[in-house]
């Protein structure tokens, strides 16, 4: 079960300009920490680059799920971001990235979590999909094609 709230309007980023992992790690922070007082945007980019670098969460066509682990908060975060130029990601498969959604989830993972970046995961494999989130223009749009497509009920 995905939380309704996991990403918000102003958890999206639409043709965002980064030219490097680093700056997509780091606007990805920003956007996580957007709202939330417990959160600072370096902070959350540490937990990032630090889960980077166990290995890349590169998934591959395009698409990278960096996520990590925080201690304070309840629920899981998640952000979106959909660039306008591909970066390098150090992806499985070599190829660079163009869509990069952001997840926190609470220290204490449980089953639920685990579950959620298997949901994203297997989302991020369908190419209509991936098609449906590089054809998006605005914000809303592409949080549009998460609650249909992504997080709808099957």
């Amino acid at each position: 079960m995905v939380p309704a709230d996991l990403i918000t309007e102003s958890r999206v980023l639409s043709r965002c300009e980064a030219a490097s992992k680093k700056r997509l790690l780091e606007t990805l922070a920003e956007l996580l920490a957007d709202g939330d007082s417990m959160l600072s945007s370096t902070a959350v980019f540490d937990r990032l680059l630090e889960r980077e670098r166990l290995g890349s969460t590169g998934l591959g066509q395009g698409i990278a799920l960096p996520h990590a682990r925080v201690r304070g908060i309840q629920t899981p975060i998640g952000a979106f971001v959909q660039l306008q130029g591909p970066v390098a990601f150090d992806a499985i498969d070599d190829k660079p990235v163009d869509l990069a959604f952001g997840l926190l989830v609470p220290d204490a993972t449980d089953e639920q979590h685990l579950q959620l970046l298997a949901t994203l995961a297997a989302a991020f494999d369908d190419a209509a999909i991936r098609d449906a989130l590089r054809a998006a223009r605005g914000d809303h749009e592409l949080l549009t094609v998460f609650r249909d497509r992504v997080f709808a009920p099957a």
